[in-house]
């Protein structure tokens, strides 16, 4: 476990490593891959959704309640380096020319992954990646029940159980925080409620990948073992979380509020309903019930003011 944690937590190489414990690289590599295992078996326990009520900074906050009180969490997409064969590097070169993997995550608002996908090129756009996640069973993705949602970007369609900003108007926090540039209606103030809300997937990525540094200058292992290490990785946020209550890591992440990733471009997706009812009539229910909750919170935010 001392020689995984060094190699995941530090980004030391095998050969370093093998010196520190002085043992041979084989036998570094064999106890290394084992591990991995063991981790991401344990991942199949340890990342799935809990039932925990919602914690009181949202409950006892104007901002977010009651408006959101069926919410159950956010999903989004976040890229991490990869190292890929030269003729598989096009399709694992994201829009910013770096090789990355595509990895897709829910979390709840305690900061705990509920889901991961890994492994996928760094040109997928994130919505494939969804409607693949939500669709096919062997994802074994969770499913919200009837009434609740996830929050998600304008990126991933609006459809029942997923409740997505409205497009065309302001979103991202930073077009609110400069000085004086409030919500000058009720589309305006629910994309600037649910930015705020939705960042904590960011919060939990930023968490991630500054305990993993492996996760931003990936060795070169096989593809197959770099996508273990972010399930691991993810595994250990989850246990950290669990067992640590005043992990500094989380203490300092826990609060902020910052911009979300620059991720690939989302291209719009055909797909097969055959798992989640992407129709037009589930689309305009959700979106029904997005300007509902609108509709209330600027009438509340209206009268306070």
């Amino acid at each position: 476990m001392a020689i995984f944690l060094i190699i995941v937590g530090q980004n030391m190489g095998m050969r370093f490593v093998a010196d520190r414990f002085q043992h041979s690289l084989e036998t570094i590599d064999r106890h290394f891959h084992s591990t991995l295992k063991a981790i991401c078996k344990l991942g199949k326990d340890i990342i799935r959704p809990t039932q925990t009520p919602l914690p009181s900074r949202i409950i006892n906050s104007s901002k977010y309640y009651p408006w959101f009180q069926n919410c159950i969490g956010a999903i989004d997409g976040t890229h991490v380096s990869a190292c890929v064969p030269q003729d598989k590097q096009v399709s694992y070169r994201g829009r910013k020319g770096v090789v990355t993997q595509n990895v897709l995550c829910a979390c709840n608002f305690d900061m705990f992954f509920t889901f991961v996908s890994a492994g996928w090129e760094g040109t997928a756009n994130d919505s494939r990646i969804f409607i693949d996640a939500i669709t096919k069973p062997e994802y074994k993705f969770p499913l919200p029940k009837e009434g609740e949602y996830y929050v998600v970007d304008s990126g991933f369609p609006c459809t029942k159980g997923f409740l997505p900003p409205y497009r065309g108007e302001r979103y991202h926090l930073q077009e609110y925080n400069n000085g004086g540039n409030r919500p000058r209606g009720k589309k305006e103030l629910f994309n600037y409620r649910h930015s705020s809300l939705r960042n904590v997937i960011e919060r939990c990525f930023g968490v991630l990948k500054a305990r993993f540094p492996i996760l931003k200058m990936m060795p070169r292992y096989k593809l197959s073992r770099q996508t273990l290490i972010v399930i691991a990785c993810c595994t250990l946020h989850n246990f950290i979380r669990q067992r640590t209550h005043h992990d500094h890591m989380f203490r300092e992440w826990e609060e902020k509020e910052f911009e979300e990733e620059d991720n690939t471009e989302r291209a719009s997706t055909s797909v097969s309903r055959s798992e989640v009812n992407l129709s037009d009539e589930s689309a305009a229910a959700m979106a029904r019930s997005r300007d509902r909750i609108a509709q209330a919170m600027w009438s509340a935010y209206t009268n306070r003011n």
